[in-house]
C-alpha cells in the first residue's frame, strides 16, 4: 500500500480551508489529474454532510473513474473519504484543518491507497504518486486565488 501525508500551515483559517476541501465539485478546475466530478447522492447524517462522488482522471492516455463516499464533519473539522468502486483495491483519504489563529489554519492531507491490477500499478503508480504528492500545494495554491494571499 502506498502512502503519502503532510501538514501545511497555510494563511487562510480552517473554516475557510474545510470549505474549499468540501467544493468538490470544482476539483477539475485545479487538482491534478481530476478530469471530472459529479455527486450522485447527497445526504446529512447529524453534523456530517455526506456525498457519494464519480471523480474521473486522466493522464496522456490513461483514464479512470473511481467512485468515493465523501464525508465533511464540521464538527471535527474533518473530511474523509472512502473508496467504493473503481481502479483501486482500496484508497483512504483523510483531511483535518486546525485553526491557529483567525487567517492561519495547519492542513493535514493523508491517503493511503492501493491499486487492484499490479499492471495497473506499474503503468500509473508514479502518475498518481506525484499527483497525490502535489494535492495539498494544489488546494493551498487554489485558496490564495479564491480568498487572496495573506
Amino acid at each position: 500500500m502506498r502512502k503519502f501525508e503532510t501538514i501545511r500551515t497555510v494563511a487562510h483559517s480552517a473554516e475557510k480551508m474545510f470549505d474549499l476541501v468540501a467544493d468538490i465539485e470544482c476539483y477539475p478546475e485545479f487538482v491534478p489529474l481530476c478530469a471530472g466530478l459529479r455527486v450522485t447522492n447527497e445526504t446529512e447524517d447529524g453534523d456530517c454532510r455526506i456525498r457519494i462522488a464519480d471523480m474521473s482522471v486522466a493522464y496522456k492516455a490513461l483514464s479512470e473513474t473511481f467512485r468515493c463516499k465523501v464525508t465533511e464533519n464540521r464538527v471535527e473539522n474533518q473530511i474523509v473519504v472512502q473508496y467504493l468502486t473503481g481502479p483501486f483495491k482500496s484508497l483512504n483519504n483523510v483531511w483535518t484543518f486546525e485553526s491557529r489563529g483567525a487567517n492561519s489554519s495547519d492542513v493535514r492531507f493523508y491517503i493511503a491507497y492501493e491499486f487492484q491490477s499490479r499492471m495497473f500499478q506499474m503503468i500509473a503508480g508514479a502518475v498518481f504518486d506525484r499527483a497525490f504528492s502535489r494535492f495539498a500545494e494544489a488546494f493551498e495554491q487554489r485558496a490564495d486565488r479564491v480568498y487572496g494571499d495573506a
